[in-house]
């Protein structure tokens, strides 16, 4: 069904710019119209192929087990660093994050829909509203370690984590309220 989206996408737009090309001056509209909505069909067919495999039940259950892997990763990533296992220089923290953690926030984001689809849009704001409460600081963290501030490293690295854990805690109990 995509691949015919696409294939009517094209034809249609193609065909289109076509009629208007060849009628410059004025605009043939009983064939420039029919070809415009071929395209415009097309489009609709690729967003619900596009809809119907980012909602397939398998889909969804991987996606389900990736928000939380990630999440837990990420805040597992966060404690190593927090925990004093990494260097005490400053410097270095930002490149810590670089390496670690890219991989898993984008797990997580890729599937962060699913949270509104599955367990409706207000416990997605809520899990959302952590998760970014947690990136902001994160990136916080970052830019205080690229210009040295080891206070503000340790500071901010605390409020990730916590922001992290809360959102890994309130997915958790999504999951455990609906079996």
């Amino acid at each position: 069904m995509k691949k015919a989206g696409y294939l009517l996408i094209t034809l249609g737009f193609l065909a289109a710019a076509l009629v208007a090309v060849i009628h410059v001056h004025e605009v043939d509209w009983a064939w420039f119209v029919p070809t415009l909505l071929i395209g415009v069909a097309g489009v609709v067919l690729v967003q619900r192929a596009e809809k119907a495999e980012h909602f397939a039940d398998s889909r969804l259950a991987g996606n389900i087990q990736d928000i939380e892997a990630s999440l837990g990763q990420i805040l597992q990533e966060i404690k190593t660093i927090n925990a004093g296992d990494g260097p005490a220089d400053p410097y270095v923290v930002h490149k810590q994050i670089d390496e670690k953690l890219p991989e898993f926030i984008d797990r997580f984001v890729e599937a962060r829909r699913t949270i509104g689809h599955v367990y409706g849009l207000q416990n997605y704001a809520q899990v959302m509203s952590e998760f970014a409460a947690g990136e902001r600081y994160l990136n916080r963290v970052w830019s205080a370690s690229a210009d040295g501030y080891i206070d503000e490293v340790r500071l901010y690295l605390d409020k990730a984590e916590e922001q992290f854990a809360t959102a890994l805690e309130r997915f958790k109990a999504l999951r455990e309220s609906t079996g």
